[in-house]
Protein backbone atom coordinates (compact mmCIF):
# COMPACT_ATOMS: atom_id res chain seq x y z
CA UNK A 1 0.00 0.00 0.00
CA UNK A 2 1.03 3.56 -1.30
CA UNK A 3 0.26 6.19 0.53
CA UNK A 4 0.79 9.79 -1.53
CA UNK A 5 0.50 13.11 -0.37
CA UNK A 6 -1.11 16.22 -2.33
CA UNK A 7 0.96 17.85 -4.78
CA UNK A 8 2.22 20.99 -2.88
CA UNK A 9 3.78 23.74 -4.52
CA UNK A 10 6.70 25.69 -3.76
CA UNK A 11 8.28 28.96 -4.49
CA UNK A 12 11.75 27.39 -5.19
CA UNK A 13 13.56 25.89 -7.66
CA UNK A 14 13.93 22.48 -7.17
CA UNK A 15 18.26 22.25 -6.50
CA UNK A 16 17.92 24.60 -4.10
CA UNK A 17 14.81 22.21 -1.92
CA UNK A 18 16.56 18.81 -2.98
CA UNK A 19 20.19 20.22 -1.80
CA UNK A 20 18.09 20.80 1.65
CA UNK A 21 16.44 17.64 2.16
CA UNK A 22 19.21 15.68 1.41
CA UNK A 23 20.84 16.63 4.61
CA UNK A 24 18.96 14.80 7.24
CA UNK A 25 19.84 18.06 9.96
CA UNK A 26 17.90 20.33 7.99
CA UNK A 27 14.98 18.30 8.51
CA UNK A 28 14.10 19.31 11.89
CA UNK A 29 12.80 22.00 10.33
CA UNK A 30 10.24 20.51 8.06
CA UNK A 31 9.16 18.47 10.66
CA UNK A 32 5.73 18.60 12.94
CA UNK A 33 7.63 19.40 16.56
CA UNK A 34 4.78 19.07 17.98
CA UNK A 35 4.24 15.04 17.58
CA UNK A 36 8.14 14.65 17.16
CA UNK A 37 11.33 14.53 20.20
CA UNK A 38 14.89 12.76 20.49
CA UNK A 39 15.55 14.31 17.67
CA UNK A 40 19.84 13.34 15.93
CA UNK A 41 20.84 13.39 12.40
CA UNK A 42 23.50 13.46 10.75
CA UNK A 43 23.89 14.45 6.56
CA UNK A 44 22.54 10.87 5.81
CA UNK A 45 20.54 9.47 8.66
CA UNK A 46 18.07 10.76 11.80
CA UNK A 47 16.42 8.99 14.85
CA UNK A 48 13.52 10.76 16.84
CA UNK A 49 11.00 9.62 18.57
CA UNK A 50 7.12 9.90 18.30
CA UNK A 51 4.93 9.33 21.36
CA UNK A 52 2.07 6.73 19.71
CA UNK A 53 5.01 4.90 17.63
CA UNK A 54 8.17 4.95 19.17
CA UNK A 55 11.41 5.15 18.59
CA UNK A 56 12.24 5.56 13.89
CA UNK A 57 15.35 5.88 12.22
CA UNK A 58 15.38 6.66 8.52
CA UNK A 59 18.37 6.31 6.13
CA UNK A 60 18.78 8.14 2.83
CA UNK A 61 19.43 5.43 0.23
CA UNK A 62 18.93 6.78 -3.56
CA UNK A 63 19.05 10.11 -4.94
CA UNK A 64 18.48 11.63 -8.06
CA UNK A 65 19.58 15.01 -8.48
CA UNK A 66 17.09 17.76 -8.30
CA UNK A 67 14.22 15.55 -8.53
CA UNK A 68 14.13 12.62 -6.17
CA UNK A 69 15.29 11.51 -2.87
CA UNK A 70 14.45 7.87 -1.68
CA UNK A 71 14.36 7.06 2.47
CA UNK A 72 14.20 3.60 4.10
CA UNK A 73 13.65 3.27 7.65
CA UNK A 74 17.03 2.06 9.43
CA UNK A 75 16.21 -2.04 11.26
CA UNK A 76 18.40 -1.46 13.89
CA UNK A 77 16.37 1.49 15.32
CA UNK A 78 12.78 1.48 13.78
CA UNK A 79 10.45 -1.38 14.85
CA UNK A 80 8.44 -0.47 11.77
CA UNK A 81 9.57 -0.83 8.10
CA UNK A 82 8.91 1.40 5.12
CA UNK A 83 10.27 3.30 2.36
CA UNK A 84 9.46 7.20 1.74
CA UNK A 85 10.13 9.36 -1.64
CA UNK A 86 10.33 13.06 -2.07
CA UNK A 87 9.77 13.48 -5.72
CA UNK A 88 10.71 17.35 -7.17
CA UNK A 89 9.44 18.65 -10.43
CA UNK A 90 10.96 21.99 -10.85
CA UNK A 91 8.24 24.22 -12.61
CA UNK A 92 10.92 27.00 -13.44
CA UNK A 93 13.75 28.96 -11.85
CA UNK A 94 11.21 30.09 -8.90
CA UNK A 95 8.50 27.30 -8.48
CA UNK A 96 8.55 23.51 -7.93
CA UNK A 97 5.95 20.71 -7.07
CA UNK A 98 6.62 18.20 -4.65
CA UNK A 99 4.96 14.95 -3.69
CA UNK A 100 5.96 12.43 -0.86
CA UNK A 101 4.57 8.88 -0.56
CA UNK A 102 5.18 6.38 1.94
CA UNK A 103 5.21 2.78 1.85
CA UNK A 104 4.48 1.08 4.93
CA UNK A 105 6.01 -2.67 5.25
CA UNK A 106 3.03 -3.75 7.92
CA UNK A 107 0.56 -6.18 8.57
CA UNK A 108 -2.68 -5.73 6.03
CA UNK A 109 -4.73 -5.83 9.25
CA UNK A 110 -3.15 -2.62 10.78
CA UNK A 111 -3.58 -0.64 7.30
CA UNK A 112 -6.98 0.88 8.26
CA UNK A 113 -5.02 1.97 11.89
CA UNK A 114 -1.81 3.58 10.09
CA UNK A 115 -3.67 4.71 6.94
CA UNK A 116 -4.92 8.33 7.83
CA UNK A 117 -1.65 9.20 10.18
CA UNK A 118 0.24 8.68 7.48
CA UNK A 119 -2.01 10.48 5.11
CA UNK A 120 -2.10 13.82 7.32
CA UNK A 121 1.90 13.27 8.26
CA UNK A 122 3.22 13.26 4.41
CA UNK A 123 0.54 16.03 3.80
CA UNK A 124 1.88 17.79 6.71
CA UNK A 125 5.51 17.45 4.87
CA UNK A 126 4.59 18.81 1.83
CA UNK A 127 2.98 21.88 3.76
CA UNK A 128 6.06 22.32 5.56
CA UNK A 129 8.05 22.73 2.42
CA UNK A 130 5.54 24.78 0.52
CA UNK A 131 5.79 27.48 3.06
CA UNK A 132 9.93 26.56 3.86
CA UNK A 133 11.72 29.64 3.17
CA UNK A 134 15.35 27.95 1.65
CA UNK A 135 16.98 30.99 0.61
CA UNK A 136 17.34 31.65 4.39
CA UNK A 137 17.22 27.62 5.38
CA UNK A 138 19.12 27.72 9.10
Amino acid sequence: MKIESRIGKADSGAELIYNFIIDFRNFKNIIPQEKVSDWEADEESCSFKIDTIGTMGMKIFEKEPFKLIKIKSDPSISQYNFTMWIQIKEVDATGSRIKITIEPDINKMLIPMVKSPLKQFVNSLVEKIETFDFMQKK
